[in-house]
C-alpha cells in the first residue's frame, strides 16, 4: 500500500446547494461538518457493537440508522482491521446473502412503474467509497421510504477508502425496502477493476484472514446487480449508457461431436443501437470482458460514453464499449418513447480529457439536447478522487437528481460539497501509477482476472 496522502486542504464548510434548474440555484440545504475523535481519546461508539442480525431477520429503519452510526464512528476511531468488531463476518454473510437473493431475481432492466402523485425518485451517480458523502446525500435527499424511491447508478467501490462500508450500507437499504431502492451495476463492480483500483485490497485489510471470503461474496453479489432502469416509462438510467445491437448466428455442430459446444458468431458490423429486448436477454453475471455474443451488451451499458460526433463508434480510449452521438440519443429516446437518459461513469478527471463536453465541476452535465429529450451525466462523488496523483485537486461538487410527478421526466438538480475533513485514511491502490479515468484498459489482465 502506498503512503497516505492528505485528502486535499480542508475547505471552509459551505452550505450544500440544491439546484432546481441548470440555470439557477433556488434553495439551499445545510451540510454538517464531521470531526474526528477528541484529543482526550476516541469517542465511545454511538450504538452497541458489534452489530447483530435481527432475530426475526427483518431489517428496520432503526437498524440501518445504527449501521450508519457505527460505520461513521468506526471510520474515525478504529483502524480498518477492526471493522469485524463492528460488523462480524456472520452478519456480513447474512446481509449479502439476503441482498443477493433479491438482486438476482430482478431483470436486467428494472422498471419502476409504481410511482404516483406523491412519489419522488432520487437518482444517484458514482459514489466510489466516499461513505461520509453518501451519508450526507441520504440525509439531504431524505431517506428512502414508501413515497421516495432511490436509483443508484453504480460504482459504489474503488478509489475511496470506505467502499465496503458504502456498498454494505446500500445493500441494507435494498433489503429493507426492495421495491423502493434499486442498485444498478457500474463498471467498477467487477473483478478486474476491484483488483486494480483498491476494493480487493481494502476488503483484505479490513477482514484479514476472512478477507478472501468477504471479497468473493461481494463479487457474487455484483453479479446480481441489474444493468439499467426505466423510471415511470420516461427515464432510462444506466451506468455507462447506450449499447449496440448484436445479432447472433449459431455455428453448426461437427458430426460425431454430440456434446461439442455451439460457438455463437456475433455480427456487430455495421454498428447500430440495440433494443430493450436485447438488453433483457444479455447475460449480466459475466463479471469481466472480453464479452462475446450478447455479452457485448453489458460491456457497452457499463463502459460506453457520449460524444458530440454523430453515430456509433468503438470507444478506443477506454478499449471497451462505444461512443455515441446526439443522433443516437434521439433515436433511442424516440424509439422507446423516452424523455431522458441519466448515466454516470465520468468524473472530473475523465471529463477533462473529453473535447466538446462539459466539465464535471458541479456534479452533472447536460450532454445532448435533442427533439425528444436530453442526455445527462450525473456524478455524486464530490472532491474526487479521494487520493489523487496530481497536486491540484479538481474540488468538484457532487450532485443527485430528483424526479417529480406527474411525468418524472424533468430533472431537479441538487449539488453538494464534500464533507470535510475526511477521517485519516490510506489508499488501497497505487494512485500515482494507476490511471485516473479508466482509459486504455489492459484487456489481457481482464481475462486473467476472471
Amino acid at each position: 500500500m502506498a503512503d497516505s496522502l492528505p485528502s486535499g486542504p480542508p475547505s471552509d464548510p459551505k452550505p450544500a446547494t440544491a439546484i432546481n434548474s441548470p440555470e439557477e440555484a433556488t434553495t439551499t440545504a445545510s451540510s454538517t461538518t464531521t470531526t474526528s475523535s477528541t484529543p482526550e481519546g476516541p469517542t465511545p461508539p454511538p450504538v452497541q457493537i458489534p452489530l447483530s442480525w435481527p432475530a426475526d431477520s427483518s431489517l428496520t429503519l432503526d437498524w440501518i440508522q445504527n449501521l450508519i452510526s457505527a460505520f461513521d464512528w468506526s471510520s474515525k476511531n478504529l483502524p480498518p482491521a477492526e471493522l469485524p468488531a463492528v460488523l462480524p463476518v456472520s452478519v456480513f454473510d447474512t446481509l449479502v446473502l439476503t441482498a443477493s437473493k433479491i438482486l438476482h431475481k430482478e431483470p436486467n432492466c428494472v422498471r419502476i412503474d409504481d410511482c404516483n402523485d406523491n412519489s419522488r425518485v432520487v437518482v444517484v451517480g458514482d459514489v466510489h467509497g466516499q461513505l461520509h458523502d453518501v451519508i450526507f446525500l441520504l440525509q439531504d435527499a431524505g431517506f428512502p421510504c414508501d413515497d421516495r424511491f432511490f436509483v443508484f447508478n453504480g460504482d459504489y467501490v474503488d478509489r475511496g477508502a470506505w467502499g465496503l462500508e458504502t456498498f454494505l450500507l446500500l445493500l441494507a437499504w435494498k433489503v429493507f425496502l426492495p421495491q423502493r431502492v434499486y442498485l444498478l451495476r457500474g463498471n467498477h463492480e467487477s473483478k478486474y477493476c476491484t483488483s486494480v483500483y483498491g476494493f480487493e485490497k481494502e476488503v483484505l485489510a479490513k477482514y484479514g484472514d476472512k478477507g478472501k471470503h468477504v471479497y468473493r461474496k461481494c463479487l457474487g453479489c455484483f453479479e446480481g446487480l441489474p444493468l439499467a432502469s426505466i423510471i415511470a416509462g420516461h427515464v432510462y438510467t444506466a451506468h455507462g449508457g447506450l449499447f449496440r445491437s448484436v445479432s447472433i448466428t449459431p455455428s453448426k455442430r461437427s458430426k460425431g461431436k454430440k456434446n461439442r459446444r455451439i460457438i455463437l458468431n456475433s455480427e456487430t458490423k455495421p454498428l447500430c443501437l440495440g433494443s430493450l429486448e436485447e438488453l433483457s436477454k444479455a447475460r449480466r453475471s459475466v463479471l469481466d470482458p472480453p464479452w462475446e455474443g450478447q455479452n457485448l451488451i453489458p460491456g457497452d451499458v457499463l463502459w460506453s460514453d457520449p460524444t458530440m460526433k454523430s453515430g456509433l463508434s468503438p470507444n478506443t480510449e477506454r478499449g471497451i464499449g462505444l461512443l455515441w452521438g446526439p443522433d443516437c440519443t434521439e433515436d433511442f429516446l424516440k424509439k422507446f418513447e423516452l424523455k431522458l437518459i441519466i448515466r454516470s461513469h465520468e468524473g472530473p478527471d475523465a471529463r477533462e480529457k473529453r473535447p466538446g463536453l462539459g466539465g464535471m465541476d458541479i456534479g452533472y452535465t447536460i450532454d445532448h439536447v435533442v427533439p425528444s429529450g436530453k442526455l445527462i451525466t450525473l456524478f455524486s462523488a464530490p472532491d474526487y478522487p479521494q487520493f489523487q496523483a496530481t497536486e491540484e485537486r479538481f474540488k468538484n461538487k457532487g450532485a443527485y437528481i430528483v424526479l417529480n410527478p406527474p411525468c418524472f421526466d424533468v430533472p431537479e438538480f441538487h449539488t453538494f460539497e464534500a464533507i470535510t475533513p475526511r477521517p485519516a485514511a490510506k489508499p488501497y491502490y497505487d494512485y500515482e501509477d494507476v490511471i485516473d479515468s479508466d482509459e486504455e484498459l489492459d484487456l489481457a489482465s481482464m481475462v486473467t482476472a476472471t
